[in-house]
């Protein structure tokens, strides 16, 4: 959105349309009245009993309570129609906060990356043919990248991925096309047709390409697997363990998230 464009041009964070909508029948199906204690939340401790009090009447589960990154507030995970969705509560139980909590000092969004590692992608389920590789198909670490052509920072993170199966050959690098930019379709399409490498690092690079010469369902598919998946910028990595990741990454920093 705006404000997180704003926050950091590296990446789009998004509270994803799934969570979204439970919070939304979360809120919808909570009572009218709400019990008010009158303590100061910053004081109260906030139990999970207390906590199963203060949601009683939605249809789902309080998994756990622990305080939040945010002073004052606790980290409510509750499982709702087959999803954990992260929700924050003052201490005394009286006040919900729902929506994205972004940390400041590094644009992280608190909300998102609760959600991502409450809920990890199957990724079984996210087909191969068509990704292109970068390092070798016989590694034992696979690591899935949305990657857009006409993305700046996709190219940048291009280069990370060839300098990181440097450092660790045992790393591989599926690149999924993932054509979010309108420009990006045809010159995504021509990739895909030919399935090469080299069209996409000369896309990255601006280079002019050929038009496609064959048809082929792959970009509507992946866009929809993207939606599916939650994913909403470019790049986007998905790790072995099913962790959604989205963002450049510095070398240093992508070699630690795939350790």
């Amino acid at each position: 959105s705006n404000l997180n464009r704003l926050l950091n041009n590296k990446q789009e964070n998004y509270v994803r349309p799934a969570l979204f909508l439970l919070l939304i029948i979360l809120l919808s199906s909570m009572p009218v009245h709400a019990t008010d204690n009158n303590s100061n939340s910053s004081e109260t401790q906030l139990t999970k009993t207390a906590a199963i009090e203060a949601l009683k009447g939605i249809q789902g589960e309080v998994l756990s309570v622990d305080p939040a990154e945010v002073p004052g507030l606790y980290l409510v995970t509750m499982k709702m129609q087959n999803k954990v969705v992260p929700i924050y509560l003052d201490g005394s139980g009286s006040y919900l906060f729902t929506g994205n909590v972004i940390r400041l000092k590094d644009r992280k969004n608190l909300t998102e990356d609760h959600y991502q590692r409450l809920n990890p992608v199957d990724i079984s389920t996210i087909p191969l043919d068509d990704a292109l590789i970068v390092g070798s198909p016989k590694a034992t670490q696979r690591i899935i990248v949305f990657t857009d052509p006409h993305c700046p920072y996709c190219s940048k993170l291009h280069k990370v991925l060839h300098e990181a199966v440097k450092v660790n050959p045992d790393l591989a690098f599926y690149n999924k096309l993932l054509p979010l930019n309108p420009s990006s379709r045809q010159i995504t399409e021509t990739i895909l047709c030919n399935k090469s490498m080299d069209q996409l690092e000369m896309a990255f690079a601006g280079k002019t390409l050929p038009e496609p010469n064959c048809k082929s369902d792959i970009v509507e598919k992946n866009l929809v697997l993207a939606q599916q998946l939650g994913i909403r910028g470019t790049p986007t990595i998905i790790l072995p363990n099913g962790q959604i990741s989205p963002g450049y990454k510095p070398l240093d920093e992508l070699l630690e998230l795939v350790k």
